[in-house]
């Protein structure tokens, strides 16, 4: 095949020169040759393609009378002539073609494709239109660097992101917890095709105990990647001390009552069992002081238990400590409930005095509980009723002193208004006469007691 091939070149000569006659004779020379060719202009547009993908070219042209069109390469090779394939190359395929379009295809493209592709038009002088080809390198996937676990918390960690064949250059962005940083260093260099380049950037930042378990993100963007970027991920382990927290089950301990005291620490490693200890000796009793993994557990409270209890949790890295002061409160008192006599309810005192000659004075009382009070009123209803009878006792008793001596007053007064006139007699006979008068007059003045 390879004998034929300039032959097949000198038919390819010879059908363009044909063409050209053709366009000449059509066009004619001079003045009309010149109106024949004009409005007859190749048109072609730019191709950006990424590498791996497949290239249009089209060129049209709005007017032609049957002029031959034809696509050359960067290096001046014919591809196609009209609807012949000149190059023999199995990745450049035929689309369409007619007087008014020639449009063909470049499958599988690489860097190397790239450059300035010429479309022209065998008129007299043949026209021309250029459409640069733009191949895209794409970028390879990223790799962290930089990484070793685990880290110690404190340290100032670096990580390196890079990425090569990326044309143009790639961008890198670091991120965080979802958020970007932007203190990064950036550099880019060339690879040895000159065509690609190799991206790299590098984080530096201090690490806590915060970041372990995070994940640090390198994303890479090309506008070869179609708005889907490239990461590469790095998930960080930080050893730290641990950190210790008492948390107590109750905060207002009684007597009486249990508490457990919960040691919670957090660390990494993570910490080996915890220590317990009160006023910086050991538990001072076992029996009632029950240790249970990170748990203190005492199971009734009393006095003796009050003080400064310390937790310590110890791992690979460092040792940490909480205390917790324990003051154990009395029990409060429960007051009883206070028995109120409802208003409705009544006391009846019945009172009996009898008055005799003698100087003894007897009284009897009774007293009638009402029988709407409680079963279970006891004390404080027996002191009131007992109060209440007191006092009407005591009234009463003071009540029949006063009667008394009114009425023993009373009486003097009318024996002696009886034997008024005659205390002044001389002899009996004038007393008797005065009484006599007196009686007289007392029927006058007649004195009534009520």
């Amino acid at each position: 095949m390879e004998h034929k091939a300039p032959e097949y070149f000198l038919s390819l000569w010879k059908l363009a020169s044909s063409s050209r006659l053709m366009a000449m004779l059509h066009g004619g020379w001079g003045e009309g040759g010149t109106e024949g060719s004009q409005g007859q202009f190749p048109l072609t547009q730019n191709v950006t393609v990424v590498e791996g993908g497949t290239a249009i070219l089209t060129c049209r042209v709005d007017q032609n009378d049957n002029t031959s069109l034809q696509w050359s390469n960067p290096a001046q090779q014919t591809l196609y002539f009209d609807d012949k394939k000149a190059l023999r190359d199995n990745r450049i395929e035929l689309v369409r073609a007619s007087w008014h379009e020639l449009s063909i295809s470049v499958s599988d493209v690489s860097l190397s494709d790239e450059g300035q592709y010429t479309c022209s038009l065998f008129t007299m002088p043949v026209k021309t239109s250029k459409a640069y080809l733009t191949v895209l390198g794409v970028p390879e996937k990223p790799q962290i660097s930089g990484f070793s676990s685990p880290v110690m918390e404190g340290d100032l960690m670096q990580l390196t992101c890079k990425t090569s064949g990326s044309k143009p250059a790639a961008d890198i962005r670091w991120f965080k917890n979802d958020k970007e940083i932007k203190d990064v260093k950036y550099l880019k260099e060339e690879d040895a095709n000159r065509k690609t380049f190799t991206v790299s950037s590098t984080l530096d930042f201090r690490v806590d105990r915060s970041d372990d378990g995070v994940a640090v993100i390198c994303r890479v963007d090309h506008e070869a990647l179609n708005a889907t970027p490239q990461v590469a991920m790095q998930v960080l382990e930080i050893h730290y001390t641990p950190s210790v927290k008492i948390i107590p089950s109750t905060p207002f301990p009684q007597e009486g009552q249990p508490l457990i005291l919960t040691c919670e620490s957090k660390g990494k490693p993570l910490p080996e069992p915890v220590l317990w200890t009160k006023d910086g000796g050991e538990l001072p009793d076992p029996d009632r002081m029950v240790v249970s993994g990170r748990e203190l557990n005492i199971l009734f409270l009393n006095k003796t238990d009050n003080g400064t209890y310390r937790c310590e949790a110890t791992n690979t890295i460092g040792q940490s400590s909480a205390e917790y002061v324990l003051i154990v409160h009395d029990v409060p008192n429960t007051l009883l409930p206070t028995t109120i006599i409802p208003s409705l309810t009544t006391a009846t005192v019945t009172t009996t005095v009898a008055i005799t000659t003698s100087p003894t004075t007897s009284a009897t009382t009774s007293s009638t509980r009402d029988p709407n009070a409680l079963a279970g009123q006891t004390g404080p209803d027996h002191a009131l009723i007992g109060g209440i009878v007191a006092v009407v006792v005591f009234v009463t008793l003071c009540s029949i002193f006063l009667l008394g001596r009114y009425l023993a007053r009373h009486k003097g007064t009318y024996l002696t208004n009886e034997a008024k006139g005659a205390e002044d007699a001389p002899d009996a006979d004038t007393a008797i006469i005065n009484a006599e008068g007196s009686q007289v007059n007392a029927e006058e003045k007649k004195e009534y007691f009520i």
